[in-house]
């Protein structure tokens, strides 16, 4: 039976840089202190983060959240994010003690099935990041075993491989895979993963990935046609982050065969995997 969760109340707030250091290359983790009036935000949501008082670049910056923690009188944030360009770069140069605008949470969040004996993660990248969020709240929350979790995660190349650390805590097995070997086993993530599938009965398994297009893509075909429940969270160019430019509309399938054009800012980032027009771009 699916638990449900419901989308918080968001709004604009102002945090502070209380670390922020790279810890993979050209990968930072920042955390954030907020007011305690933050709503504590549930796995799959994101946040629209910009230096505080700095108008260029104008458009916040989308980044999925990687951990969150309530005291009484404050709350913080983790964001792990990889520099892309100019507004990821101004947010990796920003010290301890600076401030930044942080719009969230936003979007919808993955639908936690807790009566399902494997929860398999599959993860390309900076993918990892709300995949890492999930199994914290599966553990905390939801007090999921750590045995009945696997995580899939692939990258590049070793030094794009970011969040093991907490991941080893929260996972019972991590597989890890690289496209040049040069850390765990030399292949894509997907094809790691379809040498275990069969080790997962389908009405006993939920799959929940994030990562690049082509990775969701390839684990579309290879779940086609089986009753493998599987959640996507994708990841697309976001201006405003509320729906209001349209500038992440994604082809999406409802369950009556229609069509539409969907905002991953606000209708998603979670969607199923079986409902995404993947062969739109």
């Amino acid at each position: 039976m699916v638990k449900a969760i419901s989308k918080q109340l968001k709004g604009v707030f102002i945090g502070e840089i209380r670390q922020n250091r790279e810890v993979q290359q050209d990968h930072f983790l920042m955390k954030v202190v907020l007011p305690a009036s933050f709503a504590s935000p549930y796995p799959g949501q994101f946040v629209m983060i910009k230096v505080a008082g700095l108008n260029e670049p104008f458009l916040g910056r989308p980044i999925s959240i990687y951990s969150f923690r309530r005291k009484k009188t404050f709350c913080t944030l983790e964001l792990l994010f990889r520099v892309v360009g100019k507004g990821t770069e101004i947010l990796a140069g920003l010290i301890e003690g600076s401030q930044v605008e942080i719009h969230g949470p936003l979007g919808g969040c993955f639908a936690i099935y807790p009566e399902r004996e494997n929860i398999i993660f599959i993860a390309g990248g900076i993918g990892a990041a709300p995949l890492s969020l999930l199994a914290e709240y599966l553990c905390r929350e939801v007090c999921l075993p750590k045995s009945a979790m696997i995580f899939y995660l692939g990258a590049q190349t070793k030094t794009a491989v970011a969040g093991l650390d907490k991941l080893s805590k929260l996972c019972y097995r991590i597989h890890v895979c690289t496209d040049d070997g040069t850390l765990g086993e030399k292949a894509l993530v997907t094809q790691v993963f379809q040498k275990d599938l069969k080790k997962y009965a389908p009405d006993k398994t939920v799959i929940y990935a994030c990562g690049p297009r082509a990775m969701l893509k390839a684990l579309h075909k290879l779940l086609s046609g089986t009753r493998y429940l599987c959640q996507v969270s994708l990841e697309e160019r976001m201006a405003c982050g509320t729906g209001a430019c349209m500038g992440c509309a994604a082809a999406i399938r409802d369950k009556t065969g229609k069509v539409s054009y969907q905002r991953v800012c606000s209708e998603g980032p979670v969607f199923d995997i079986q409902q995404v027009i993947w062969d739109d771009k």
